[in-house]
């Protein structure tokens, strides 16, 4: 999959589930904290901590599971519904993506030629 593909799933209105909602639970699955995957991505921990409430009010069984504070320093992680959200997240862009390439290299031969690359 291309970090930066624009494929973004309608799941229902008004939720969808794209590159930055899958970025963030790819992040708390490898960090293990809300707090730590909002630092990774540059986003404010409320913005962080709203994406994974309306995810987990959405779902029928909680994608990510928090645990409070203390002084075991609390974590988060990714529920089993929550990796298999993420796993087919990446399967129905890998699919869109493979489906989208023959448009796509018939598209970029009607590009212009780029001239920063001829003046070199």
């Amino acid at each position: 999959m291309n970090p930066q593909s624009p494929v973004r799933l309608l799941l229902s209105s008004p939720l969808s589930f794209g590159p930055g909602k899958a970025e963030l639970l790819e992040k708390i699955d490898e960090l293990g904290s809300l707090q730590g995957a909002a630092a990774a991505m540059e986003m404010s921990y409320m913005k962080a901590w709203k994406f994974v409430k309306t995810l987990n009010a959405s779902f029928r069984e909680p994608i990510v599971i928090l645990h409070r504070g203390g002084k075991d320093q609390g974590g988060a992680e990714l529920s089993k519904t929550g990796k298999e959200i993420l796993a087919l997240y990446h399967e129905a862009v890998s699919a869109a993506e493979k489906a989208a390439l023959p448009a796509i290299k018939r598209m970029r031969k009607l590009l212009a030629p780029d001239e920063s690359k001829s003046q070199r």
